[in-house]
């Protein structure tokens, strides 16, 4: 306390001393008073002028932050994936453009980068160019006005007509319906091709594999079936994706159907083998979401992923670019959510929903015919059955070389017409039984009559389900045809005329 007394005592006497010295210099000063003033003035603003420079700093750096939490830099870029610095408010799933016009959509989100797909050519992305984010889910267009036009995988039309900015659009991705919306499969989606319409119905909003090796008729089986629609009073529209075809194969898919006059009920949308990785990922659920308006609209669709193993290889591409961990033949683990939120998008919707459909054809390529690798046994457990096509059947000139004893249709039986569920009934049991019996009959031994009937009609009735491709059958010409088969009518003429003798019958 001491200390404090003397040390106020000497501050005190200090300025006193210093006011004394100065008061007579006061009046001698008094004129340069005005000119000291506007001295401390300068200083002032000199003061203001430095703290809102610091100010101006502060806040630029904040919003060069904000700036970084929407835009981004690319670190690096290579196989249709890029490293992008930034970005930090980026959502999963979003597209975000490039300064060079491309697209592309943020897919990994990590602590000090983005992986972002790239939607086109990365020949024309830099090092060090700028990444835009744009707030919107992938999206793309929808509605009627995409019937009869070639888009690509993001839904750009690539068939020269007029653009498609005005259609409405809609996410890509969307949640599959739920269990309280969908209704049991009641109606039937007639493909014209009788093996299928009789022994393998399938129902509207019902999701049916065709299964095979290249080169035994799986497309033609989509074509046919979209051929078979424009004949139909309350067409279906259709969809077809091809996804990793050759462009010469789309060119042609594409004139068949204009000669058919079924291009105007289509839509087309095609993620060519020359297109990037995320394109041929994307193609599927871009045609989904197209079907998807007809079905939410109480119309009817029918789609036809072709094919769904590409799109896996795509996904697994892209996905060890990305650096996710591989599993089992180096597909990463969520391939089957690929598949599984894809194919459960196609329902039948109740009537309090609208009543309409999406009826899925996805299509799995195997190889030397083995159905037990691992994408085929994915797709077969999603599905509702499967039509598998055989190279056996198909060199033997059997057209469409589908095998009905492997073939199964879990739930369009209770779609089909109640004729061709009578004929089909006896037609399926006499075939098992050929079968059966055929296997005994290779070692030549001496038959019965009773075995040699079956074997005979079990030929016939083959040869009555071959078909030529872009004919499509009527329902009652199908049960028909397969009537005069399984009540004998066949039994006593040569198998080599069995097809003219069913042509002049109907």
């Amino acid at each position: 306390t001491n200390k404090l007394t003397m040390a106020y005592r000497l501050a005190v006497n200090t300025v006193a001393k210093r006011v004394a010295f100065a008061a007579p210099q006061v009046a001698r000063r008094s004129g340069a008073f005005a000119t000291s003033t506007r001295g401390m003035a300068s200083q002032t603003l000199e003061l203001s002028s430095y703290l809102e420079s610091k100010i101006s700093a502060a806040a630029g750096a904040d919003d060069g932050a904000a700036k970084y939490a929407e835009t981004g830099s690319v670190i690096s870029v290579g196989d249709g994936i890029a490293r992008v610095y930034g970005l930090s408010n980026v959502q999963a799933g979003e597209m975000v453009v490039f300064a060079c016009g491309l697209r592309g959509m943020a897919l990994n989100l990590e602590e000090d980068n983005v992986g972002v797909v790239i939607f086109g050519d990365d020949r024309d992305i830099l090092e060090g160019d700028s990444v835009q984010r744009t707030g919107a889910i992938v999206d793309v267009p929808v509605g009627e006005e995409l019937l009869g036009r070639v888009v690509d995988g993001i839904g750009q039309p690539i068939d020269g007509g007029a653009s498609l900015d005005k259609c409405t659009r809609s996410r890509a991705e969307v949640k599959a319906p739920g269990i309280i919306p969908r209704e049991s499969v009641s109606e039937p989606m007639l493909t014209g091709l009788k093996a299928v319409d009789a022994l393998i119905p399938i129902g509207r909003g019902q999701r049916e594999l065709v299964i095979g090796d290249r080169q035994t008729g799986k497309t033609a089986i989509a074509i046919d079936t979209i051929i078979n629609q424009k004949t139909k009073k309350e067409p279906l529209a259709c969809i077809y994706v091809g996804v990793g075809q050759k462009r010469s194969t789309i060119a042609q898919l594409v004139g068949q159907l204009d000669e058919k006059e079924a291009m105007g009920n289509c839509i087309i949308v095609a993620a060519t083998a020359s297109d990037s990785a995320p394109l041929q990922f994307l193609a599927p659920y871009t045609g989904a979401a197209m079907g998807e308006f007809f079905r939410d609209n109480g119309k009817h669709a029918v789609i036809f992923y072709d094919d769904l193993s590409k799109q896996a290889v795509a996904y697994r591409q892209m996905s060890l670019l990305l650096r996710r961990p591989p599993g089992r033949e180096a597909y990463p683990g969520d391939v089957f959510y690929l598949h599984s939120r894809l194919l459960e998008r196609a329902a039948k919707m109740h009537t309090n929903n609208g009543g309409g459909s999406l009826t899925a054809l996805p299509v799995i390529e195997t190889q030397a015919g083995d159905v037990s690798a691992y994408i085929p046994t994915n797709v077969i457990s999603i599905t509702d059955g499967q039509i598998f096509l055989e190279s056996e059947l198909f060199y033997q000139g059997q057209r469409p070389a589908i095998s009905v004893g492997l073939s199964v249709s879990r739930v369009g039986s209770a779609a089909q017409y109640k004729a061709t569920k009578a004929v089909a009934g006896t037609m399926k049991l006499e075939l098992a039984q050929y079968r059966e019996v055929a296997a005994f009959a290779k070692f030549g031994s001496d038959l019965d009559p009773a075995t040699q009937q079956q074997l005979n009609r079990g030929v016939r009735l083959y040869e009555l389900l071959k078909q030529g491709q872009y004919e499509p059958y009527e329902p009652e010409d199908v049960v028909a045809a397969l009537f005069i088969g399984v009540k004998g009518y066949c039994d006593r003429i040569d198998v080599e005329h069995i097809q003219a003798f069913e042509t002049a019958f109907l």
